[in-house]
């Protein structure tokens, strides 16, 4: 009777775990990402590839197409 309560608290349990352990990676694996990108946009020309471009748009909240030099070069010095 009670099988399908025992999987859902079970499952709510082990989801709450995997956040927790998974979050904090999650966490770590950002910061890296940033300095990695931002370590190749230094060195790169402003027509970025489509990975350094995409995570641009997410960090600018711009569409790609829309992001210019003078909006990457603002980024840079802000941080």
């Amino acid at each position: 009777m009670g099988a399908r309560r025992i999987r859902r608290e079970q499952r709510r349990y082990d989801m709450a775990l995997s956040r927790r352990v998974n979050g904090m990676r999650k966490t770590k694996e950002r910061a890296r990402r940033e300095t990695r990108m931002r370590e190749l946009i230094g060195k790169g020309k402003f027509p970025y590839t489509p990975s350094i471009m995409s995570w641009l748009s997410v960090q600018l909240d711009k569409p790609s197409t829309k992001i210019v030099e003078a909006d990457v070069q603002e980024f840079l010095a802000k941080k």
